[in-house]
């Protein structure tokens, strides 16, 4: 899987897009010792960026069930990374549940995926209480975790500046005018140097409510509508799990009854839900929906994070660090002109 060439030594680095892919890079190459400047087109915000819509789930085995071995095997690499630099993270694992007339839709992701343990319902009461009589049964995967993007964001960013990485933010750069090695992490924008990007939108709603309290990710199997319903603190939840082909960047009325009438037969206390937030991102993905690392001398570019941006990106940072350093390909991911 691995090969090796020369060695590199450690050159200034200049990466573009401070979202999780860009973000993580940085942070990886300025532990490093580079002398690391990231340049992001909007403000602190972010509020351009995917990532701001992002659900932050960290659940390589959950997406076992739709992904390529590829993504949980970058995914579980990349769990290890996020206990590092930030053990604060909550490891509280992932939680798939269904309703008995979706039984053969939940025995179907059991065996596509592994690293759970079944639960049934006494189980299920005693790891969410607010869950109590709702399900039968359930999937419980231990290992898994989740972020909050907003939150993360600003934190990884201030990491960087504290390794001694530069953070240029409204700095719109063109690739061409960089000298040294770039990393190109601009997602969708980068379509001038890869035209076969395509947008997936992915759909969002934040809901608040003092009747559930949830600890982990909740993940409905429905053959339809799928949902996830992911805490976000202080009586918030993320709803989602839309992914649409198109690039239109609102959020349709089908996929905002879909999303609330998941979240109700996970729990009804959401039907007095307050509504705080509709969004949608656009997420950058290849025809094939996995993610490159495409190297063409001293450019580099890191891009089709497809669903998995807060999974895959700090295993791609340390996948392109180990290459700048050391020469490492690994040829499932990298690609050389």
């Amino acid at each position: 899987m691995y090969q090796s060439s020369d060695t590199r030594g450690r050159s200034p680095v200049t990466i573009i897009g401070a979202g999780v892919a860009g973000a993580w890079q940085a942070l990886l190459f300025a532990h490093a010792g580079h002398a690391v400047t990231l340049h992001e087109r909007s403000d602190a915000a972010m509020t351009l960026s995917t990532s701001h819509w992002a659900g932050g789930m960290l659940a390589p085995w959950c997406e076992a069930e739709a992904s390529e071995p590829v993504i949980s095997r970058l995914g579980v690499r990349s769990l290890d990374l996020w206990r590092e630099h930030f053990p604060d993270t909550p490891f509280n694992g992932s939680l798939v549940v269904a309703h008995p007339r979706d039984r053969s839709d939940f025995e179907r992701f059991a065996k596509m995926t592994s690293g759970h343990r079944r639960l049934d319902a006494r189980g299920l009461s005693e790891l969410e209480p607010s869950l109590e009589g709702r399900f039968r049964e359930g999937l419980f995967y231990p290992d898994e975790g989740h972020v909050e993007p907003r939150r993360v964001l600003p934190e990884l960013h201030a990491r960087i500046a504290k390794a001694g990485g530069t953070i240029k933010f409204n700095s719109d750069v063109v690739t061409d005018d960089l000298e040294g090695i770039v990393i190109d992490c601009r997602g969708l924008s980068a379509r001038d140097t890869q035209p076969d990007l395509r947008g997936v939108k992915g759909e969002m709603i934040i809901v608040e409510t003092d009747e559930v309290e949830l600890s982990r990710p909740v993940r409905l199997i429905h053959p339809r509508w799928p949902l996830y319903v992911i805490p976000r603190g202080d009586g918030r939840f993320m709803l989602g799990a839309t992914s649409i082909e198109s690039e239109d960047s609102g959020v349709s009325v089908r996929s905002a009854l879909e999303l609330l009438g998941a979240a109700y037969a996970v729990h009804p206390a959401f039907a007095e839900a307050r509504i705080v937030e509709f969004g949608a991102g656009l997420r950058p993905a290849f025809p094939d929906n996995l993610p490159r690392i495409a190297i063409d001398k001293e450019r580099i570019s890191v891009n089709g994070l497809y669903r998995h941006g807060f999974l895959l990106a700090p295993a791609l940072a340390e996948l392109t660090l180990g290459y700048v350093e050391r020469g490492v390909i690994d040829n499932e991911v990298m690609q050389c002109a």
